[in-house]
């Protein structure tokens, strides 16, 4: 003979469902809530930490700057730098292009950098890196290539690039190819 009384766990399991639900009945559609999509979490913004004013106490060098303008006047520059990398708590984070005024040239606004670098280069040095899209205004013949590093800023070596000449010190320029 089978007995049509429900388990004792049965009937616990269907009270604190009940009761989860509101003490009303089963969950309907109407009280539960849609899994968020994606266009429904929040954008998450990463707003570096304002650069340090340097007082030339950096140890990120840049040894050589090459720059080679495209035939729609936009530049390219090949920046090689040298910093004793130690891992991710102390390395080379970007290098910047700047005119003499101080404005730092960057393809994008938002970045920290004209070319920032993600990760250290501990067993790459010195190491070199480009940035293309890089605009030079009207009237600027000169810039500088500087490093930036982590922990101590900017500060180190810098070269000075004459873009009217072909070569210098420390550097080189093509001109539209």
């Amino acid at each position: 003979m089978v007995s049509s009384r429900l388990p004792v766990t049965t009937l616990v399991a269907l009270f604190l469902i009940w009761f989860a639900a509101g003490c009303s009945g089963l969950p309907t559609a109407s009280r539960v809530q849609p899994m968020p999509t994606l266009t429904d979490v929040p954008k998450i913004t990463i707003t570096p930490s304002p650069l340090p004013t340097s007082a030339g106490t950096g140890n990120a060098d840049v040894g050589h700057v090459r720059a080679v303008q495209s035939a729609d006047g936009g530049w390219t520059f090949y920046v090689t730098v040298a910093h004793p990398d130690t891992g991710w708590d102390d390395y080379a984070d970007g290098w910047d292009v700047v005119t003499p005024e101080g404005t730092v040239l960057k393809p994008d606004p938002d970045s920290p950098f004209t070319r920032l670098l993600l990760h250290p280069h501990e067993s790459e040095q010195p190491f070199t890196r480009s940035q293309s899209g890089i605009v030079i205004p009207a009237g600027v013949t000169e810039v500088r290539g500087r490093a930036h590093d982590l922990v101590d800023g900017c500060g180190g070596r810098e070269v000075t690039v004459d873009l009217t000449a072909d070569s210098g010190p420390g550097f080189e320029v093509v001109r539209r190819q």
